[in-house]
């Protein structure tokens, strides 16, 4: 019998060990990721693209070993166009998207999440008043990061324009028939700067118009072009992106033939919410995508800024870095799509 008992204990025993190196093995094996598929938007030729983020995969691979994952192979691809890295998101075939935009990630967050948005180089003013914009002129570039941009409304020299400058500098409302009897340059209905944006901005303001309710609008093919019909008087107001007039400031005084500097012609009399940069996406339906593992990509992500190599691999898309998202960032992009839903009908 107790032969018998002993046979029985050092089985056990040895079924313990064994259980217990299991256990072990499996943890861990649950920290290695065979194969990361990355996959960017094709907003640069492929091949720019491909070459400009190859070292991403040595220092995304450190990063992560930094954060307790050995990633044995990362594999870097273009999508042919914004959609098709939508639908591999979804399908699984893509683990990770970069670049994408905020209207290409709401099509497509049944099948993935927004875990960062990128970053580029910040303002010396963000502010929803616009009189903080004209006290604080000229705008510079800051040392902050900035997820997004604003939509701006730029009042020009014309008669009409320094009127509805000087009310909004007097901290006057301005009234739908200010607005409607102006000169607006207006860029296309799918221009988030330059139509959708300040579309939600009028909306908001004035009782849901919208800027085909304006009775004086031109469309223009470009922001230089509707600078130039500012310049001239032919227009008193435009629409536009947050630094716009810092990359039109010499163009005010030579191309444009201007005497004073664009700062001194120009006021903001509407500042739109924010415009969200480009997302970092990860699939839903991706086997590797573990809420462990997602923490650990953030991380990494945020982290490539942080040495020379790591800028210049992100510069491909003139991102300056990363900062934590969540899908709520994009509401105002949300409200954005059902406007052009309305407007196309």
């Amino acid at each position: 019998m107790k032969k018998i008992l002993t046979v029985c204990l050092v089985a056990l025993a040895a079924m313990s060990l064994f259980a217990g190196g299991s256990s072990e093995s499996t943890g861990t094996d649950s920290k290695v990721i065979e194969n990361l598929r990355i996959m960017y938007v094709p907003s640069r030729e492929p091949e720019e693209i491909i070459t400009a983020t190859e070292p991403l995969k040595k220092i995304l691979t450190e990063e992560l070993a930094a954060q307790g994952y050995t990633v044995e192979n990362i594999d870097i691809s273009v999508g042919t166009n914004y959609e098709a890295v939508g639908v591999a998101l979804t399908a699984g075939s893509a683990d990770v998207s970069v670049g994408m935009p905020a209207n290409t990630y709401l099509l497509y967050d049944q099948g993935c999440d927004v875990i960062l948005t990128a970053t580029r180089d910040g303002l010396s003013v963000d502010s929803d008043d616009p009189r903080d914009w004209n006290n604080n002129e000229p705008i510079t570039a800051s040392t902050e990061q900035a997820v997004g941009y604003r939509a701006i409304i730029v009042a020009g020299p014309s008669e009409k324009g320094k009127e509805l400058a000087a009310k909004v500098n007097a901290g006057e409302a301005l009234t739908w028939d200010d607005l409607n009897s102006a000169n607006w340059a207006v860029m296309s209905s799918t221009s988030s700067a330059g139509y959708v944006y300040p579309t939600m901005w009028i909306m908001e303001n004035y009782d849901n118009k919208t800027i085909a309710d304006l009775a004086h609008t031109v469309q223009v093919d470009s922001y230089p072009s509707a600078f130039a019909r500012l310049a001239s008087g032919q227009v008193d107001v435009l629409c536009t992106f947050a630094d716009a007039r810092r990359d039109y400031e010499e163009d005010w005084n030579t191309t444009f033939g201007m005497q004073n500097s664009i700062w001194e012609d120009t006021d903001l009399i509407g500042v739109t919410p924010m415009i969200y940069n480009d997302t970092v996406c990860v699939s839903k339906t991706s086997e590797i995508m573990t809420d462990d593992f997602v923490a650990a990509l953030q991380q990494a992500f945020m982290n490539l800024n942080k040495t020379e190599e790591g800028r210049q691999a992100i510069a491909i898309y003139s991102h300056t870095g990363y900062l934590p998202a969540t899908s709520s960032d994009y509401d105002n992009e949300r409200t954005a799509q059902e406007i052009m839903r309305s407007l196309n009908g």
